[in-house]
């Protein structure tokens, strides 16, 4: 089979402060001509500077290309030109990036930024350039294309701007497609989609593809061949059965098991040693018709949660999922009245505290705590750890001076699994993950009963994932806490919680235990974002028939907000419509 590429001993080095810092060590690799090598590895590892490099399109400076070959189609890449380049990308090579938000130019209607490729590459005239970018929105999918031509990317999805970028990537139909993980940002059902229109697509052209991610069950379902990096180096390379099945190299093997499995039984849970003190078979938190709607202008009345009822119990994890604008966010943050309700009641304790004044609601902060989606942004950049944690001490005056403040920020980043000297440090000098546990100190210092965890897990690389979801279950254990776990990757909410609501248009539409909800799903919408879950497990994937539901489910939607939940078996709920 022909080779299309070929990376010879690439080194890659970024210069500042008079030291230097390799990120990419000795990199060598192939792709033939209509395969997909999926490059895998953790943040940090070297995949998108390697991607990068290969379309020269990292600054220099900082970025030195040290040395090595990058052979495209019997030429090297390293000896061109800029203005060589430019001919080669878009045209021979093409790139999907992570974040198509940022990708695209906010000022320029879509169409346009498509037709350039065109227009560049394959002198087509204007007309003719519109007419074939027309054809490549339908291609990838996108209904309406000729009015959507003229619309702006902040008018578009986050899934239908990713399909705008493989129809960019696409338009000139280019030998070498990189795609830098391009579903990361999505949510399950359109990771699917997008994953299925790249294969259709590759199907179609004859695309060579080089697939960057960190989620393994992406790379069962999509890859020939797969490349794992760690600290800048290849350290395994093989067919994707082989990598799966047989993985020699200690880092892949813990990239396999740090991963959670959808078709494995959960672990039995640990029961707290300690839940607050009331009455037995009580609920702790109780949400009876919530709504919480906003005005958008002209009339205009987004239900973001429309009508929703469940309880937790002491003790209890219960998993919120649905996809990006499905309501869950806004009900964890309705919940603790950052959001104040439209209507309906959250009981905690028995006590309506959606009725609480301003000064009740701050006392009842004490009890109820919220752990955020991005660490970074939740914590200030200008604040050391010792004062983004003591903060909430002072507010609720729960230290009597400065030496019993510090000692109690050092507890609790022990109790979090980092380091006492840590306190003095700010939040840009640590990593992803030791920011999640920097907001989970801050939300235990006030030793809260009731935790939000809005998607808690989402901006971390897998392994990472795990030991956070290992340290909420610890500290559940040994605090007696209580969980309300907001989320869109359902193989983490399955391990984690002991009950599962699915959101969808602001309803709940099914509800039930765990392994219940799992094993036997009643909604449509719940087997839809089920079957689009990537198993890491080649065998597995290359089976699996998708209910991708996107055209359905908006069909059925009046139906389903004429709906109402019907317990169909015990402590299984499902929307029900009415007639």
């Amino acid at each position: 089979m022909e080779t299309v590429l070929k990376v010879s001993d690439l080194r890659v080095s970024f210069l500042g402060h008079d030291k230097e810092f390799e990120a990419v060590r000795g990199v060598s690799f192939e792709v033939k001509k209509g395969e997909t090598l999926g490059i895998v590895g953790e943040s940090g590892s070297g995949k998108s500077v390697t991607a990068r490099s290969i379309m020269r399109l990292l600054p220099s400076p900082p970025s030195y290309l040290k040395d090595g070959e990058i052979e495209f189609q019997g030429e090297d890449l390293v000896q061109k030109t800029e203005k060589e380049m430019e001919s080669i990308r878009g045209r021979d090579i093409s790139m999907i990036f992570q974040d198509p938000m940022t990708s695209l130019n906010p000022t320029i209607q879509i169409g346009k930024q498509i037709a350039e490729s065109l227009i560049k590459h394959q002198n087509l005239s204007k007309r003719d350039a519109k007419n074939r970018t027309i054809e490549l929105l339908k291609l990838v999918g996108i209904r309406n294309s000729e009015d959507r031509f003229s619309q702006y990317p902040h008018e578009f999805s986050g899934g239908m701007r990713q399909r705008v970028m493989i129809a960019i990537a696409l338009a000139c139909r280019p030998t070498l497609l990189i795609a830098d993980e391009p579903t990361t940002a999505l949510d399950v059902t359109i990771q699917a989609q997008i994953l299925n229109l790249m294969k259709d697509m590759q199907q179609r052209f004859g695309t060579s593809i080089i697939l960057i991610t960190h989620d393994l069950g992406v790379v069962a379902g999509m890859c020939d061949r797969v490349a794992v990096m760690k600290d800048g180096e290849i350290v395994e390379t093989g067919t994707t059965e082989e990598i799966f099945d047989n993985p020699k190299h200690s880092y892949t093997k813990k990239l396999l098991n740090a991963l959670p499995r959808l078709d494995e039984k959960k672990k039995p849970k640990r029961t707290p040693l300690r839940t607050i003190g009331i009455e037995k078979g009580k609920p702790l938190l109780e949400v009876k018709s919530l709504k919480q709607h906003f005005d958008v202008g002209k009339g205009n009345i987004v239900k973001a949660v429309d009508d929703i009822s469940f309880h937790i119990k002491p003790g209890e994890t219960l998993g919120l999922v649905g996809e990006s604008g499905s309501g869950k966010s806004t009900t964890g943050r309705a919940i603790l009245r950052l959001h104040e309700p439209t209507d309906g009641d959250v009981l905690y304790q028995g006590m309506a505290i959606n009725r609480l004044s301003k000064n009740e609601m701050k006392t009842m902060r004490r009890h109820m705590q919220m752990i955020f989606q991005d660490p970074y942004s939740s914590l200030n950049p200008r604040f050391k750890v010792l004062d983004i944690i003591g903060q909430a001490l002072d507010i609720h005056r729960l230290s009597k001076n400065k030496e019993e403040r510090k000692k109690r920020v050092e507890e609790l980043l022990v109790m979090v699994g980092l380091e006492p000297s840590h306190a003095m440090r700010y939040p840009h000098e640590f990593s992803g993950g030791q920011r999640q546990r920097i907001g989970i100190a801050r939300a235990l210092a006030v030793e809260p009963d009731f935790i939000v965890c809005d998607e808690p897990l989402s901006a971390l690389d897998v392994s990472i994932q795990s030991q956070i979801v290992e340290l909420l279950e610890d500290l559940q254990h040994r605090l007696g806490l209580t969980y309300l776990f907001i989320a869109h990757d359902l193989s983490m909410v399955k391990h984690i919680s002991d009950r599962v609501a699915v959101m969808y248009a602001g309803k709940i539409v099914e509800l039930a235990e765990s392994e219940e909800l799992y094993s036997n799903p009643q909604h449509p919408y719940t087997k839809s974002l089920l079957s689009a879950i990537p198993i890491p497990d080649p065998k597995i994937e290359s089976k699996k028939k998708r209910t991708l539901m996107e055209d359905q489910i908006e069909e059925d939607k009046y139906q389903l907000l004429q709906s109402e939940l019907i317990e169909v078996s015990k402590g299984h709920w499902v929307a029900i419509p009415i007639n």
